[in-house]
């Protein structure tokens, strides 16, 4: 049997969107390192921190810094994440996403470089033995990465869309919903008071598991996922039909950012970032608009958006956050890396990192969605998973 190197010291990362839930997983991942006798480096702004951190110039070592229990102690009663974060891939770095120290080390006329080496010096020259990156799928992605490349990985999954492949939930997805429905039913009373059609855009890229699951709780009239194309003449039909069956003659919908029109293209706008997205949003007002042209009713647009992701975690993400995080600190303290904690079937365990990038997570579509009537289709929950997943 292999002898492995002791473990003593760790990097924790988050990358990616932040979400509530992020503070306690830090907290209890520092406590948990520094109770082992380890030391903890937190690495700001996700994977960008070790990218442009320079061995030789003294003013870029704050991406990397010693964290201790006292600097942590309080950071679990607020939102987002201490570390900040960022959509860094430093696997495929663009010309001018790259530092101007490591500019003399691209081959030219190659539009993206890798500066995997340059990563994995640093975490030599830093005594970093072990990474902890807390993300979603393309956060974790590079973390898989870093395993392949020899350096011991314990992954955790955070997205408030629940995506990561292989786990029936990731941080910030219950504060997310549970956002979502409070805010949809805030906005009743002026769509009501109006009589109008109120078209609900919430996050969800390429899983529509917050529209259904927002919609469902939330009793919403119809659900516009990512993974169903749809004919907005026929959604104007049925939300005129649900209107008029309102005694306070409104309607609403939600609708994931990442959902299109039958025959169209998802609307994105912006630059391409390092993982190859664009930036999402405005299929919900597109839609509105439409729907204004279509039934002659009025509509009001909300995209619920950084709102959803904003604020202190609910109980449940901030339960997740830290036994995720107990688990992590289990694996690296037994030496168990290429590791990404997780819920199967609603118990906490640990699946191959390798999963990530394995499968693709979406809407159960066939047992949990209508698609002619384009709402929650959620006949009989025995035997379903908690999370709808």
């Amino acid at each position: 049997m292999a002898e492995h190197k002791p473990i003593k010291s760790i990097g924790i990362l988050t990358g990616g969107g932040d979400v509530p839930g992020l503070n306690p997983c830090i907290k209890t991942l520092v406590y948990r390192a520094i109770d082992d006798g380890m030391k903890v480096y937190g690495i700001r702004r996700g994977w960008g921190g070790l990218l442009h951190y320079n061995p030789d110039d003294p003013a870029t070592h704050s991406n990397v810094t010693k964290l201790t229990k006292e600097e942590v102690r309080t950071i679990d009663r607020s939102g987002g994440t201490y570390l900040h974060t960022s959509r860094t891939n430093p696997g495929s770095v663009r010309a001018n996403e790259t530092p101007d120290f490591l500019k003399e080390q691209r081959t030219p006329g190659v539009d993206k470089m890798d500066f995997t080496p340059h990563i994995l010096r640093n975490l030599n020259l830093l005594g970093i033995d072990a990474i902890i990156p807390i993300g979603g799928d393309d956060t974790l992605s590079y973390g898989e990465r870093l395993h392949k490349e020899g350096v011991p990985v314990v992954a955790i999954p955070k997205t408030m869309d629940n995506d990561v492949f292989g786990t029936d939930y990731c941080i910030g997805f219950s504060t997310a919903v549970n956002r979502s429905v409070n805010f949809i039913h805030a906005l009743r009373t002026c769509t009501g008071s109006h009589e109008r059609i109120a078209v609900v855009e919430l996050f969800g890229r390429n899983c529509g598991e917050t529209s259904l699951i927002s919609a469902y709780l939330a009793w919403v009239d119809r659900a516009i996922i990512s993974e169903v194309p749809f004919d907005v003449e026929k959604l104007a039909r049925l939300i005129v039909e649900d209107k008029k069956a309102n005694p306070a003659n409104y309607a609403m919908i939600t609708i994931s950012e990442g959902s299109r029109f039958v025959g169209g293209d998802i609307h994105e706008w912006g630059e391409v970032d390092a993982f190859g997205h664009k930036k999402l949003g405005g299929i919900g007002m597109q839609t509105g608009e439409a729907l204004k042209q279509l039934t002659g009713s009025g509509i009001v647009y909300q995209s619920l958006s950084y709102l959803m992701r904003s604020g202190v975690p609910d109980s449940l993400d901030l339960m997740v956050g830290v036994n995720y995080a107990d688990i992590a600190m289990r694996h690296i303290v037994k030496h168990i890396t290429g590791r990404m904690v997780a819920l199967v079937q609603g118990r906490y365990t640990s699946i191959p990192i390798s999963t990530i990038s394995s499968g693709v997570k979406r809407v159960d579509v066939r047992e949990l969605y209508d698609v002619d009537e384009y709402r929650p289709k959620v006949w009989n929950m025995e035997g379903k998973p908690m999370f709808l997943y």
